[in-house]
């Protein structure tokens, strides 16, 4: 199909990719769901689309000798950018306490649900460190920091990529579970009230240019993020490592999906988001 025959919403043109996965792929996708800057809530108008997805494929699969390929990278353009974990890695992350994968399963934009992802999530929210989260999203905004804040134009998409992190750090600190994956939802916990202004006036900014849009440093957040990273660092550093070492939870739900019937039928989820949780639909394609 050619984005031009094309003549839907994001969410149904989404709906027919993952569809599309399923057949060619010969996989079952037990969840997608929306990541990046849409699922943040502070999209630029030309973002493109960061669909992921957790699929699972037959059994015979899984009991061969050979390594396969344990992801899909379906597309990636100016609009879609759609990749997915096979359920045996993303069960191997949730061990490890993944960031990234709790953020997916922790999405607002939801895209593709089943009851067999609710056991998968039931399973793994156990296995939550705060130690090694706080150690990605300390080292991400740290990166970030580094590579995008330090010319004398920025890009200012670039202090959300350093904010949200220093925010979820902040969530963990104080509440000591995985952090929202909606910005406005951080910010108003955890932000320091000296800073909303600052913040507030920056994200009526970005979300008016486009990913590429420049501007002067800001010299107030500047600041607060460098005495942010530096309190993060050692922080981490001090807390106690709080990893679940146990396997049998995750053995457990991977062997359970396994045996059961995954041809159950599974509708897009596009029809049952609430309001607040759609997405901006694309403009008609040309």
């Amino acid at each position: 199909m050619k984005y031009g025959d094309f003549d839907g919403s994001a969410e149904e043109l989404i709906c027919s990719r993952l569809q599309e996965i399923e057949e060619k792929e010969q996989v079952k996708i037990l969840y997608a769901v929306e990541s990046g800057s849409r699922a943040w809530g502070f999209a630029s108008p030309d973002s493109d689309y960061d669909v992921r997805f957790i699929y699972v494929r037959p059994v015979k699969h899984y009991l061969q000798l050979q390594e396969s390929r344990d992801f899909i990278e379906w597309e990636l353009n100016e609009t879609l950018d759609i990749n997915g974990w096979d359920l045996a890695k993303a069960l191997r992350c949730f061990h490890k306490s993944n960031a990234t994968l709790f953020e997916w399963a922790n999405s607002p934009i939801v895209y593709r649900d089943t009851p067999a992802w609710g056991r998968i999530w039931r399973a793994a929210q156990p296995y939550f460190s705060c130690k090694a989260a706080l150690y990605h999203y300390y080292g991400t905004a740290r990166k970030n920091y580094e590579t995008c804040l330090r010319g004398e134009l920025v890009k200012y998409k670039k202090y959300f990529y350093v904010l949200r992190p220093v925010l979820a750090c902040k969530w963990i600190e104080q509440r000591a579970c995985p952090p929202p994956v909606l910005f406005e939802e951080l910010a108003e916990a955890v932000l320091d009230m000296e800073m909303r202004p600052a913040v507030d006036n920056l994200l009526e900014i970005k979300q008016q240019m486009t990913e590429a849009g420049q501007g002067q440093p800001v010299s107030v957040l500047h600041d607060y993020l460098e005495a942010q990273i530096r309190h993060f660092k050692a922080t981490a550093e001090r807390m106690h490592d709080d990893r679940n070492s146990d396997w049998m939870a995750l053995n457990r739900v991977f062997m359970e999906i396994l045996g059961s019937d995954t041809d159950e039928p599974i509708a897009c989820n596009h029809e049952r988001l609430p309001e607040r949780d759609r997405i901006t639909p694309f403009p008609k394609f040309s």
